[in-house]
């Protein structure tokens, strides 16, 4: 089904492995500590965005005084000590085991690359990948093209010729932005 495609491009949040629960369950201990809550719905449109980039919104429609990148820490920390507990993968490894040594693949994640290497590790998954491109690896995030872009580049494959596996609307558009072809796993 993938035949045509020279490299496999794989969002990890919500696409390969299912942390968005554990996510939400970080963001409201954390913010718990602060008397702030999130908009559920506001929360699920930033998917795929760094966590940075989400506290900078839950503190703007908090009206909270507070560094973003600090707030981002403490839900990183937060979510560090539940993940590899809780997280599981989800259907679609199945296509990274079914395409393993046919063809390239990697992960380009809108997570930091500790938690990113920490999960697929701890699950057995990151032998898969020859490349893990994680927020922290890029200045431009998502809906940027820059994650993607970097993953063919490390893959060595041209990024024409990769597919994006992607569970959010800001990595599709990085998709796109990147002058490759995408799935919404959601319609799967």
């Amino acid at each position: 089904m993938y035949a045509q495609y020279d490299g496999l491009i794989f969002d990890m949040d919500g696409t390969i492995l299912d942390t968005e629960p554990t996510h939400r369950k970080a963001w409201t201990e954390v913010l718990g500590r602060y008397g702030m809550r999130f908009d559920l719905q506001s929360m699920v449109a930033l998917n795929g965005s760094p966590t940075w980039r989400i506290a900078e919104a839950v503190i703007e429609l908090n009206q909270a005084d507070l560094d973003p990148h600090q707030l981002a820490r403490e839900k990183t920390d937060a979510v560090k000590a539940m993940l590899l507990d809780t997280v599981r993968p989800l259907p679609l490894i199945d296509v990274v085991k079914e395409w393993h040594g046919r063809r390239p693949m990697s992960v380009g994640t809108g997570s930091e690359s500790a938690i990113a290497e920490a999960l697929l590790s701890h699950l057995g998954l990151r032998h898969y990948f020859s490349a893990v491109v994680a927020a922290d690896h890029v200045k431009n995030h998502k809906p940027a093209p820059d994650t993607f872009l970097l993953c063919a580049e490390l893959m060595g494959v041209p990024a024409a010729k990769c597919v994006v596996f992607e569970d959010a609307d800001f990595g599709l558009q990085a998709a796109r932005d990147a002058g490759m072809d995408a799935v919404d796993v959601r319609l799967l």
